[in-house]
This record gives C-alpha cells, sequence and structure tokens, in this order.
C-alpha cells in the first residue's frame, strides 16, 4: 500500500527528502537558538524563540491590514463596466 503523505506525483520520492532537510535544519536552528548568547538592545530580545514569535506576528498583522484595506479600497464588480 502507498504511503499516504507521498505526493502520488513525486515517483523519486524529493518531496520527502525536502521536508526531512527542513524539519532537521529547523531542528539545529532551536538547539542554537537554546545555547546562543544574545546581546540585544530589548529584554525581550534575549527571549527564546522571539524572532521566530515576532516574524509570526507581522506576517498575521500583514494579513489583517490586507484584509482591511481590501475592504476599504475594494470595487465593486462591474466597477470598470
Amino acid at each position: 500500500m502507498e504511503d499516504n503523505r507521498k505526493n502520488r506525483h513525486d515517483k523519486s520520492g524529493n518531496a520527502m527528502t525536502i521536508h526531512r532537510a527542513l524539519y532537521a535544519v529547523c531542528a539545529i536552528l532551536i538547539v542554537v537558538d537554546l545555547v546562543m548568547v544574545r546581546h540585544g538592545h530589548f529584554k525581550t530580545e534575549a527571549w527564546f524563540g522571539f524572532y521566530g514569535w515576532y516574524g509570526f506576528a507581522a506576517c498575521v498583522a500583514l494579513v489583517l491590514i490586507a484584509r482591511g484595506l481590501r475592504v476599504v479600497l475594494g470595487r465593486k464588480e462591474d466597477y470598470y463596466d
């Protein structure tokens, strides 16, 4: 029986190899974050995973702002007719 996680279009298994490499890089970065000493300008910069959470919050904020701008700047479907 075929593995359900494997992409049926990827016969060589490259997608799974790339996923495993990505997981390995993420694990290495987490370990480095645990042992690295930071000298930031603010105390919050020294928190574990601060830059990851900051980046995630920034992306969420961009999506929410874009949704709000769509409502403000959006035109009806027949605007150019």
